[in-house]
């Protein structure tokens, strides 16, 4: 008889969701899902507001990455109001989505996956967490929390709050830097320089005992899409995208942001709250795409700073072509923060960090704008159109981990077959399911938008917990 495995919830992600596997006669596992059932409504929640207001609403999106949505609601005004930003507001807002990039990967490596990755896939899930990782490697888990609040930190002086900071506007930033700031940030650059390599160098000793993961975590072909920058260096902030194979091969150059429609189609699924972006000339199946840390070391040609250069080469000689393996989303983090900090120093000491022309001043000359910026988990897309009073009238958002729902979903398929025995069920089987989705650091509450045709069960229960009333709607 068949039967049916649920794991609910997901442990050690950003929101909330959960996963099915569907055993055949034999135990074997023959379908699996990935259910974000949390729904959230921004999309909606902008029509009626003012623009301006976009950013900080928009970074009320997730407590995990709000900088990438204040940044790309930021973007999104500055095309509605047709203005070339001052070049210092410019580096600042670099700056700030960096610090993010910084503490959004330490968070996922140290504190999500590294209890995985350190203590064992089958380790005592007592242990297997960050206080069991203290246990374990203090001074590993010292490093990271250390990293994590410089990131933190910069967010803060900068913007003037760690998290839902409303300082990126249309137009530029609100206030240049201090010289405390800037003192603060080159004061700690090179101690957390340190632990990123230190790190880097200690996960990559250990990618030898874990070649079943690698093989078998969503290590299949597909399209990877991203920003790039100028000679196709690694990029977060501004720039074309990039589509690249399997093998590494471009497959469309130059993107247009604002275009992206073009080549993006969204659907939805039947159980899922979560959109499915595909790359449009292939369709869904052939046209499934990701995106993140790993799809942008995959796109670049180069990282652009010293040590991060190093380690790409290295990471790239993992094998020919494109790295497939979705495990490689931890390696790609931990070169990211490298890269992330080397940049982040050039920019504040840039001679002219200071000025203070920071922004500027318009209404609104469009009546609509795109903002695109890469977020830690992948391409961000805002997309807003205002009425003549500035007043939102309706918006998209396309989410980083929405582009990676359908390689997900797959993964998901392929780790769970490779993995899980119905008939020798072990805990540690069961995480490994996990960890596939772990590897994408995917943010359920960022991505979760659209109603779409997922079924909906609504139940009322009284103070004694009993069901008074339930409304049901089928997905249709």
């Amino acid at each position: 008889m068949a039967r049916r495995i649920e794991i609910d919830p997901v442990t050690r992600i950003e929101g909330h969701a959960r996963i099915t596997l569907e055993l055949g006669d034999t135990g074997r596992v023959e379908r699996a899902r990935f259910h974000v059932d949390q729904f959230r409504a921004f999309e909606k929640l902008a029509v009626g507001r003012p623009f301006h207001e976009m950013p900080g609403i928009m970074a009320r999106t997730c407590g995990i990455c709000p900088v990438s949505h204040l940044i790309a609601g930021a973007k999104a005004g500055d095309a509605l109001l047709a203005v070339e930003i001052p070049a210092a507001a410019v580096r600042l807002r670099r700056i700030l989505h960096l610090a993010q990039i910084l503490q959004s990967h330490a968070l996922s490596f140290f504190y999500l996956s590294a209890p995985d990755l350190l203590l064992g896939m089958d380790a005592d899930p007592a242990q297997r967490n960050v206080v069991g990782l203290y246990a374990a490697a203090p001074e590993l888990v010292r490093g990271g929390i250390a990293l994590r609040a410089f990131g933190q930190e910069i967010i803060a002086r900068l913007a003037g709050k760690r998290i839902h900071p409303a300082w990126v506007v249309p137009g530029g930033v609100s206030s240049p830097m201090r010289a405390e700031a800037r003192d603060f940030v080159l004061a700690g650059i090179p101690t957390a320089l340190d632990t990123a390599l230190r790190t880097l160098d200690d996960f990559k000793r250990q990618l030898e005992s874990h070649q079943e993961e690698i093989r078998s975590f969503a290590n299949f072909p597909s399209l990877f899409l991203a920003t790039v920058g100028e000679h196709g260096a690694l990029e977060h902030y501004d720039g074309p995208l990039r589509l690249v194979d399997a093998t590494g091969e471009i497959v469309a150059d130059g993107l247009d942001p604002a275009a992206y429609r073009e080549y993006i189609a969204e659907q939805d699924e039947p159980d899922s709250y979560m959109k499915s972006p595909y790359y449009r000339p292939r369709g869904p199946s052939a046209g499934m795409y990701r995106v993140g840390p790993l799809a942008r070391l995959n796109a670049a040609d180069r990282c652009g700073t010293e040590r991060a250069d190093r380690e790409l080469a290295e990471f790239r000689a993992l094998q020919r072509g494109a790295q497939l393996s979705s495990f490689h989303y931890h390696y790609a983090r931990l070169v990211e923060i490298v890269y992330a900090l080397e940049q982040i120093d050039a920019l504040a000491r840039h001679p002219e960090a200071l000025d203070p022309r920071v922004r500027a001043q318009a209404g609104p000359n469009r009546v609509e704008g795109v903002g695109v910026a890469e977020a830690p988990r992948g391409t961000l897309i805002h997309h807003y159109r205002i009425d003549a009073n500035g007043i939102v009238t309706w918006a998209n958002l396309i989410i980083a981990t929405g582009h990676n729902g359908l390689a997900m979903n797959e993964g998901l398929l392929q780790v769970a077959k490779h993995f899980v025995d119905g008939d020798r069920l072990r805990e540690g089987m069961l995480n490994r399911v996990e960890a596939v989705i772990r590897a994408f650091d995917p943010c359920l509450s960022c991505a979760t938008h659209e109603l779409g045709r997922m079924p909906l069960d609504v139940r009322l229960v009284d103070a004694r917990g009993n069901v008074v009333d339930v409304l049901r709607r089928d997905g249709a």
